[in-house]
C-alpha cells in the first residue's frame, strides 16, 4: 500500500513510457514495449494516424515540436512516465533553415518541468564526417561532421548530456532498414552513384528495437552508443549483390572520384549491453 501511494503521489509509473515520434521505427518499438508490459503513450504529428496508434493500444497524442514552442496536449502526454524516448527526425533536408536545436530545447524544458527521470534520444551516425581514409568512430569519438544538419544534432547531443535535470542515453543508429524498406530499393537502377568504395553502416529495425528495450530493462543511463551491424562491405559490392539477389535493376556507380566514408564501431553495444546483433545485412 505504501509503495502504491508513493507512486501515485509522485505521478510516476516505471512501466509507463512516452514515445515522441511513433513513425516507422517508433510504432513498432511501441508495440514491442507493450508486449513487454509497458503502458505506452505515443505521439504523432499527423492527426490521421491517431486511430492507428489507438488501435494498437497506444495512448495517442497529436504533438508538434516547433521553433517557438510545442503544440498539443504535451502535459498529459508526459504525465506519469518515468522515461521518454525522443525519436523524431530533425527534418532539415526538407527545411535546411529550420532551428531543430530550439525545438529540442523547448522539449527539454517541459520534460524537466514534468520531472521525467530518463530520456533516450535517437541520434544518427551522421554526426561523424566521411573522409577518404574511412576513419573508424566508436561511441567515445568526438563528433566532427560540419553540415548544418550534423552540427545541429551535435549541439542537441551536447545539450542533453549537460542537462542535469534528467538522465540521458543517446543512441546513434546507422542507416535503418527492414524487409519492406531498404536503401537498395532506392538505389536500384540509378546511375552515377557516388562513393562506391565507402563502407556501409546499416542496422535492421529489429536490432534497433532490441537495443532500446535492453537499455530500458537494464537502466543504462548517461551513456552514448553507436549502433550498426558489425560488417562493413563497400557500398558498390553490397548494393549490387542485394539488387542481384532481389532481381532489381543494378545500380551504376561513379568511380572517377575517390570515395569518402567512415566505419562506425558498435563495440560498446556488444560489451556494455552484452548484445549480439540478430539481423545480418
Amino acid at each position: 500500500m505504501l509503495r502504491t501511494f508513493i507512486i501515485k503521489h509522485n505521478y510516476i509509473l516505471k512501466k509507463q513510457i512516452s514515445i515522441i515520434g511513433c513513425g516507422w521505427l517508433g510504432f513498432d518499438l511501441a508495440q514491442n514495449l507493450i508486449k513487454e508490459g509497458y503502458h505506452i503513450k505515443g505521439s504523432t504529428t499527423t492527426e490521421d494516424k491517431l486511430k492507428k496508434l489507438e488501435d494498437a493500444n497506444i495512448e495517442a497524442y497529436h504533438i508538434q515540436l516547433n521553433e517557438d514552442g510545442i503544440s498539443g496536449n504535451y502535459i498529459d502526454f508526459l504525465k506519469g512516465s518515468e522515461s521518454v524516448i525522443v525519436n523524431i527526425p530533425p527534418g532539415l533536408r526538407r527545411n535546411p533553415n529550420k532551428n531543430h536545436v530550439a525545438e529540442i530545447q523547448h522539449l527539454m524544458d517541459v520534460i524537466a518541468y514534468e520531472n521525467i527521470k530518463n530520456i533516450i534520444y535517437i541520434s544518427t551516425t551522421s554526426v561523424f564526417k566521411d573522409d577518404v581514409d574511412f576513419s573508424t568512430y566508436n561511441a567515445d569519438s568526438v563528433p566532427n561532421a560540419t553540415s548544418n544538419s550534423s552540427e545541429q544534432l551535435i549541439t542537441v547531443e551536447k545539450m542533453l548530456k549537460e542537462n542535469t535535470n534528467f538522465n540521458t542515453t543517446i543512441i546513434r543508429f546507422g542507416g535503418l532498414f527492414d524487409a519492406q524498406r531498404h536503401p537498395a530499393m532506392y538505389l536500384a537502377g540509378r546511375t552515377d552513384i557516388s562513393n562506391p568504395d565507402a563502407p556501409v553502416n546499416l542496422i535492421h529495425k529489429e536490432d534497433c528495437i532490441n537495443i532500446i528495450s535492453l537499455i530500458l530493462k537494464k537502466d543504462i543511463w548517461n551513456h552514448v552508443f553507436n549502433a550498426v551491424f558489425l560488417e562493413h562491405p563497400t557500398k558498390k559490392e553490397y548494393y549490387t549483390a542485394f539488387c542481384k539477389q532481389h532481381r532489381l535493376d543494378l545500380p551504376q556507380f561513379n568511380t572517377s572520384e575517390k570515395s569518402k566514408g567512415k566505419i562506425i564501431a558498435s563495440t560498446k553495444v556488444e560489451q556494455l549491453l552484452n548484445y549480439s546483433f540478430k539481423q545480418a545485412l
